[in-house]
């Protein structure tokens, strides 16, 4: 059939199974979004904000493990969703981000809202296209879908001309897709993965090193079937959240610059990392000639450019975890887990030592008793989201999280402002659970328009505000590092949460004690609309363990 490159854009999303975009329509996408208005099958979610419409799609696509979708307009537009394009690029997340552009005939003239979006994507996206032809744009979409969902995943951008999205063309989706130069390696090396299983078998004290990697594939029964049967522990990286479970007694805790004594001692001391999707992130390694520094090191990954990258591989292994952990699993039967009992023994003395805690003040909430309550109170009825700084570690430090995807945040970018979007596409991905974004004083306001479309369109975010009237992780630097100076981190300043919510048609609380936060969350939830509950908390509480910057991960500050 013949059809307009406009109406090509939505017939493609429905071959994908598309059933929820997030954007915001301007000049040079309108054709798109004419299309939108004429059909029924795909939900939009107006946001307020670009870069809002990409967190939520990003956010949809970490709790449901779907391509989530954006679209926006060219010039300010575009530019505006680049930090969600760059944050999904840095966690993996698949995305299709779709642009408007100027017409063919005006690019390069400085055209009305003209920006080169492919130049400027290039180095935040798994791959993109400038559309030339509505002819090509079947074929790019399914490319682009395939791209973002396979292999390591990634966000993909589509930026198309107006005059494109206007052409009347025959319209015929693919079948299948065949890129010669994009094959990538799911299934790993037999041979190679029967040498690590031998390396595991002549370890004394192994240890799971457990990353992003493995949510992102759906490994956590196989991560937790090994471990099970090995009785090899585990330590999480701060987006494996959730894979072991956090009543799981293999589990030790999160490893990293803030992770727990025990995770980062347990790191230092063994002699066979066995890493899994994760990619030796900085925050996790310290200094790295001092990382796991007697350590063999297995490293199994999609991504093969994530391999000795920053740390020598003995044992590389290429391809998806899925295939490879189910390959490995009946080879590790014949270990008895009670070889490493007293490996095991020494990590949990090293917990009981130095375990995750905090001193409780009588006359003023901790930021870590308000997570612990709302772990409590919710649990696994609960998908968290947070922003990024001193209340995102406390969460992944002090939240009991039992399944892979119930943690949703903004890793490797750290981009404030992205837990509100984010929750918003959580919900939409999985409405049944509550939807919690913890947030801080500062985060919040990155993109606190977001409280109208969550009313708009009744998606029933609470957020939990730890107000600490500080920029609470640059100040807990300056107070460490830059003996106190406060340089800009002081939010003594701010509006009042509680009518700001009330204004965009929610609701809004404000707690100073541990029963009226309890009472709070329990009216949020049963009232089932949007939400802002403003914890006053302890103004100058530190998040620790701290290893710091470019230390090593045995070097912990502990207080």
């Amino acid at each position: 059939m013949k059809i307009s490159g406009a109406r090509m854009v939505i017939e493609s999303l429905k071959k994908e199974g598309v059933k929820t975009v997030f954007g915001y329509p301007g000049g040079a996408i309108m054709n798109v979004y004419d299309e939108l208005y004429k059909q029924s099958d795909i939900q939009h979610v107006l946001n307020r904000h670009e870069q809002a419409s990409v967190h939520a799609a990003e956010g949809f696509a970490k709790n449901s493990g779907e391509v989530g979708v954006a679209i926006v307009t060219s010039g300010p537009g575009f530019t505006n969703a680049v930090t969600g394009l760059a944050n999904a690029y840095m966690d993996s997340t698949p995305m299709v981000v779709i642009s408007g552009q100027v017409p063919m005939s005006l690019i390069g003239t400085d055209a009305f809202q003209e920006i080169d979006a492919v130049g400027i994507s290039r180095a935040c996206t798994k791959h993109n296209y400038l559309v030339t032809d509505a002819k090509q744009l079947p074929e790019i979409f399914k490319e682009a879908f395939h791209i973002a969902r396979t292999g390591r995943p990634g966000p993909v951008h589509i930026d198309i001309p107006k005059d494109v999205t206007a052409q009347i063309e025959d319209f015929e989706y693919p079948d299948y897709v065949d890129i010669p130069t994009y094959r990538p390696e799911n299934r790993g090396d037999i041979e190679a993965i029967k040498t690590a299983v031998e390396a595991i078998k002549a370890s004394e004290q192994p240890l799971l090193y457990l990353g992003g990697g493995v949510v992102k594939s759906n490994s956590s029964g196989l991560v937790r079937k090994i471990a099970e049967q090995t009785g090899i522990p585990a330590v999480e990286t701060l987006m494996a959240r959730g894979v072991m479970g956090a009543d799981n007694p293999l589990l030790i805790s999160m490893l990293g610059m803030h992770g727990s004594y025990a995770a980062n001692i347990a790191m230092s001391e063994t002699d066979l990392v066995i890493s899994l999707g994760a990619r030796f992130d900085d925050r996790v390694t310290g200094k790295l000639s001092e990382f796991a520094k007697d350590a063999k090191v297995i490293h199994i990954d999609i991504d093969p450019s994530s391999i000795d990258k920053l740390v020598d591989v003995d044992y590389p292994i290429i391809g998806d975890l899925n295939f490879v952990l189910s390959d490995m699993l009946p080879l590790l039967t014949d270990i008895d887990s009670e070889k490493f009992a007293d490996w095991r023994e020494t990590i949990n003395n090293n917990d009981k030592l130095h375990p995750l805690s905090y001193e409780k003040k009588e006359d003023i909430l901790k930021p870590q008793q308000v997570i612990e309550k709302i772990g409590e109170m919710l649990g696994d009825n609960a998908n968290i989201t947070t922003d990024v700084g001193q209340h995102q570690m406390w969460t992944a430090q002090f939240y009991p999280f039992t399944r892979g995807r119930q943690f949703n945040t903004s890793g490797g970018l750290g981009t404030m402002g992205y837990g509100f979007p984010g929750a918003i596409g959580v919900k939409v991905a999985d409405p049944n659970r509550v939807s919690i974004n913890v947030t801080g004083d500062g985060s919040i306001l990155m993109n606190i328009q977001e409280l109208m479309t969550a009313v708009e369109y009744k998606i029933p975010v609470i957020n939990v505000i730890l107000n600490n009237n500080y920029l609470g992780m640059v100040r807990q630097w300056q107070t460490l590092f830059y003996e106190d100076r406060l340089s800009e981190t002081d939010l003594s300043v701010q509006p009042d949460f509680i009518k700001v919510a009330e204004s965009f048609g929610g609701i809004g609380y404000r707690v100073a004690t541990i029963e009226e936060f309890e009472e709070a969350i329990r009216d949020a939830v049963e009232k089932n609309i949007v939400a802002i509950i403003e914890v006053a908390v302890d103004r100058r509480e530190n998040v620790m363990p701290m290893v710091p910057a470019g230390g090593s991960l045995y070097n912990m500050m502990l207080k």
